[in-house]
């Protein structure tokens, strides 16, 4: 009995660990297909991932974050995860308060808390944990994939620089139906390349990143203005609370092959300061 537990301990330590290629590679190389290109989540399936041939999988635009505006890094950071810079591939204070956590718990009150709470955890991902799931995992919801999710994080972080992640991250995260990369969907979007954006522009790209199939740009962008108007007040000074989301919608966005001006929807001219912030102080209220 000993034997089968240390083995089966064994092999759980090796799935939890067991990436391929392994981090390192990504110094020096870039993804020419990711586990998510793969994968594209069917409604009729009941939100399983299907797997689609590596043929079909969108050419990569890398984006060279010396390339890359840095009202766009910033945003992003803003947007996703404010303590990038910091942290060491997993945010314990975002997780304690996505669950709703009180110091002095006891620990296993603290564990039955958090397992009644887990689906909260989908909000708490920083952004070396979204690259994890980019690169290696699937949108999965499941416990055992959030963990597998955390340890490729702190893999990542030890193998990579802050700069590095963040470059990756850009270039192959989703920002629409069959849209990687920021380049792209700078590109797609505005019809403009990714060094050419504005601050608008940039706080639209990173309010999308958390529904991009259900509300980007070019489809139903209600959500994404909202989001952008907080996005935009935080860069500029206001100190204002922007709630972590994650894809709840399941209809998809269409796939829009736009090379064009930005769409009206986007000329949309964003709130106030003052109005954010009343909106903002009520929206934390009501949390």
């Amino acid at each position: 009995m000993r034997r089968v537990a240390l083995g089966t301990l064994a092999a759980g330590f090796a799935w939890l660990l067991a990436v391929w290629p392994p981090p390192v590679w990504w110094r020096d190389h870039w993804p020419q297909c990711t586990a998510m290109m793969r994968l594209r989540t069917d409604r009729r399936t009941g939100g399983r991932a299907d797997a689609v041939s590596q043929s079909s999988c969108p050419p990569v635009r890398p984006s060279a974050l010396t390339g890359t505006p840095q009202v766009l890094q910033r945003m992003v950071i803003i947007a996703e995860d404010s303590r990038f810079r910091t942290h060491h591939g997993i945010d314990p204070e975002e997780i304690a308060e996505a669950l709703g956590l009180e110091r002095g718990k006891g620990f296993g009150l603290a564990i039955a808390t958090a397992w009644r709470r887990r689906d909260r955890l989908r909000g708490a991902s920083t952004i070396t944990q979204q690259l994890a799931k980019n690169l290696y995992l699937s949108p999965s919801r499941n416990p055992l994939r959030k963990l597998k999710e955390a340890a490729t994080a702190l893999q990542l972080e030890l193998a990579l620089s802050k700069d590095r992640i963040l470059e990756l991250y850009l270039s192959v995260a989703e920002w629409g139906p069959r849209i990687w990369g920021a380049d792209a969907a700078s590109r797609v979007y505005f019809g403009v390349p990714l060094s050419r954006i504005d601050e608008e522009q940039a706080a639209a790209l990173a309010a999308t990143l958390p529904h991009p199939r259900t509300s980007n740009p070019t489809h139903r962008p209600q959500r994404m203005l909202a989001r952008r108007n907080l996005i935009l007040a935080r860069y500029r000074g206001v100190d204002v609370y922007i709630p972590p989301e994650e894809e709840t919608d399941s209809i998809p966005a269409p796939i829009v092959p736009l090379l064009g001006p930005p769409p009206e929807s986007l000329q949309v001219e964003p709130a106030p300061l003052d109005t954010v912030r009343d909106t903002t102080t009520t929206q934390v209220d009501s949390t």
